[in-house]
């Protein structure tokens, strides 16, 4: 039954919620989607060039999918014992409060999804206009504008359906599957032709320089920019179906597939191409291509274009879930808190995640960027995990369906601490202006969120913006459903006398 109507006479529903929409599979390919874009088609250089020998780079990948899991499972636990959309900021502001999330938030608004964003519609645009451009790189007015018009077609889909966003994440992400199964199938062929040299126990194992510690770290940095993206289910936990199940069985099936994946994978690449030849390709799966498929190499190209263009609805629709997640905390402006009224989609969040990507498309130099992204990025990371020995600590008796081993958790943050302790050995500039980038919302937290009297001027300034906006957009805020909105500590453990679990 329809509510009450707005100003121009239209009907609003009763009940505006988030769309529960996301079944096991669409989970599946949400994670699968955003940790497959253009990172297994570019990485193996890097992490070749800084292990020293196959089997050490063959070692970091596998290893590289076991620390992604110990963090996923880390993330089951606290996604079904806090279900609350927003990922990382949602549980550090629960675990430490407002202060600690909302520089997480800050960081990840401000450059850390805008770059991420504007990075892989750049990649797409490039190796879509490879074909055309084969002898020279494509002219810079023609890869931005093509990724400019991507952001904006993807955008307008988030913004149209969560269903259809959801099957072109399905659709993609099978695509992506195929076009590295492609590469594993002409790789198998090699090896049972005996084109497996560089597979060969002698040459797995031929160390052409020992490799530093540093150098392994930052080789496992490479593979980790590969599996990024694991943790982007928890970002819209609201809309997943029946959560404290699918949550866990996605990620149980998700991460051992990728890693499983990615191994063979490179396998392919080293039946067909030497060390020197690896290292010296800027796209190993183009050059891979051309080696093998002859005059369908074009395939490749393709393929990592159709990967990155998942890549990019993958981003855009978690994305906007955490500056919707932000708004409804209060941490950013409420406008970014409101949902179409029929299509139940966070039409002002997705505008902004876009309108900022578009801004760093303009602003052209993104290497940079990228570096202090990763820092920040993995940082989030370890805050995270932490927070789940502190939260179990402050709330021992909080209902956990999920509860993972300690070692999990403690496993993983050695890891962290070792490569953020060379990392900011190796690289003091770039993770020093990282930490300053996220340390610059301190003053904006206080000024803008805690402080609660404002100038007239700025309130104003503000009513006016949500009016229009919500005009414009057609949008309200959403009612959640009461176990979303429910405290975690309302969700204690059951008694002895129940059938609790030890």
């Amino acid at each position: 039954m329809d509510g009450p109507a707005c100003d121009d006479g239209t009907r609003v529903p009763d009940r505006v919620t988030l769309k529960k929409e996301i079944g096991l599979l669409s989970a599946c390919t949400i994670i699968i989607g955003n940790i497959i874009g253009s990172g297994i088609f570019i990485s193996p250089k890097g992490v070749l060039e800084h292990s020293g020998s196959v089997g050490a780079a063959l070692l970091v990948w596998m290893l590289g999918g076991g620390v992604a899991a110990l963090g996923s499972l880390c993330y089951a636990e606290l996604g079904v014992a806090i279900p609350k959309s927003g990922g990382d900021y949602a549980y550090v502001c629960e675990i430490f409060g407002g202060l600690a999330g909302f520089l997480l938030l800050w960081s990840a608004v401000l450059i850390m999804y805008p770059t991420t964003l504007a990075v892989i519609a750049l990649t797409f645009s490039s190796y879509v206009l490879q074909p055309v451009f084969p002898e020279c790189a494509p002219p810079y007015a023609a890869t931005r504008v093509l990724s400019a018009t991507c952001l904006l077609l993807l955008t307008w889909v988030n913004c149209s359906s969560v269903r259809m966003a959801t099957r072109i994440q399905d659709a993609f992400t099978v695509g992506k599957l195929l076009a590295l199964g492609l590469i594993i199938a002409v790789g198998l062929v090699q090896i049972f032709k005996g084109n497996f040299e560089a597979l060969t126990p002698q040459a797995v194992f031929s160390v052409e320089r020992t490799p530093s510690v540093g150098q392994m770290a930052l080789a496992f940095l490479h593979a980790s920019f590969a599996f990024s993206g694991w943790n982007f289910l928890n970002y819209v936990t609201e809309e997943v179906v029946d959560p404290r199940r699918n949550l866990p069985r996605a990620i149980y099936i998700s991460i051992p597939l990728v890693t499983l994946v990615y191994t063979l994978t490179n396998m392919a690449y080293f039946s067909s191409m030497s060390s020197d030849e690896l290292l010296s390709s800027n796209a190993v799966a183009v050059t891979f291509g051309e080696k093998l498929l002859g005059t369908f190499s074009v395939i490749m190209p393709i393929s990592v274009a159709l990967s990155t263009f998942g890549g990019i609805n993958g981003y855009l629709f978690t994305s906007s879930r955490l500056c919707f997640s932000g708004a409804r905390e209060g941490h950013l402006p409420s406008l970014l808190a409101m949902i179409h009224v029929n299509k139940c989609t966070p039409i002002p969040a997705l505008l902004v995640c876009c309108t900022a990507a578009m801004v760093i498309l303009c602003i052209g130099e993104t290497h940079n960027l990228i570096n202090y992204v990763s820092f920040i990025n993995y940082l989030s990371y370890g805050v995270t995990i932490a927070g789940l020995l502190f939260y179990r600590w402050k709330k021992p008796n909080l209902y956990r369906p999920i509860k993972v081993h300690l070692l999990v958790p403690v496993c993983y943050l050695m890891f962290w601490a070792l490569l953020l302790g060379f990392s900011l050995y190796s690289e003091p500039l770039v993770c020093g202006v990282g930490l300053l980038i996220m340390l610059t919302g301190v003053p904006v937290y206080f000024l803008g969120v805690r402080c609660g009297a404002k100038p007239k001027c700025i309130n104003r300034f503000i009513e006016t913006v949500t009016f229009v906006g919500q005009r414009l957009c057609f949008v309200v805020f959403p009612q959640l459903d009461p176990v979303e909105v429910a405290e975690p500590s309302e969700q204690t453990e059951p008694s002895s006398g129940s059938s609790a679990r030890s």
